[in-house]
């Protein structure tokens, strides 16, 4: 089914990225650099919870979908990826650990997809590793965004500055791990 509730809030997700980015390009008169960081840190919050109910809404009302399986990790690798090169444009994440973590998710996208037309998708399933990864990057992606202190004193921009390398090493990690455990297989049906 290409049209369903879980497609819908997938595609919103897309949409939500330009309104993202646009936030930030406001005139100070309109939004204070204060105000930019909250409005953009809730609409990239309303993106990443739309990432979680699409999954839970196509599990839990069997809407699951070819269409769906393709367009999802593909909105979730367009907001990443946005949101990352937006953070080195405003000074908040250095350009080496934005290319580390899109690099990743290029490499493992074509990996994936060579192993599922060999029908060995299942050596490059989503793992552990990966799932920490996603939940580090996206912690430090909300906190980075948001940069401003968050009371009772928390600094946000070095919180998320630790958990984005992190999020940058388990990236490399799980990129390892990935391609020991698909490239035998490969190179064995190639």
């Amino acid at each position: 089914m290409l049209i369903n509730i879980p497609n819908l809030l997938t595609l919103l997700r897309i949409l939500l990225i330009p309104l993202f980015i646009g936030i930030f390009y406001l005139p100070e008169a309109w939004l204070t650099p204060h105000h930019k960081n909250m409005l953009a840190t809730a609409v990239f919050g309303l993106a990443a919870l739309t990432d979680w109910l699409d999954g839970w809404l196509a599990r839990s009302l069997n809407q699951m979908s070819a269409f769906g399986a393709f367009l999802d990790p593909v909105a979730d690798k367009l907001m990443v990826a946005a949101a990352l090169v937006l953070l080195v444009e405003i000074n908040r994440v250095d350009a080496l650990i934005a290319v580390i973590i899109i690099g990743r998710e290029i490499t493992i996208s074509a990996l994936r997809e060579w192993m599922a037309k060999i029908g060995e998708s299942r050596s490059v399933a989503v793992s552990l590793l990966g799932k920490l990864k996603t939940i580090s990057q996206m912690i430090a992606i909300v906190l980075l965004i948001y940069h401003d202190p968050i009371p009772p004193g928390i600094d946000a921009q070095l919180v998320g500055t630790w958990l984005i390398y992190l999020a940058a090493v388990l990236t490399l990690w799980s990129m390892a791990y990935y391609l020991r455990m698909a490239l035998p297989r490969a190179l064995e049906r190639s």
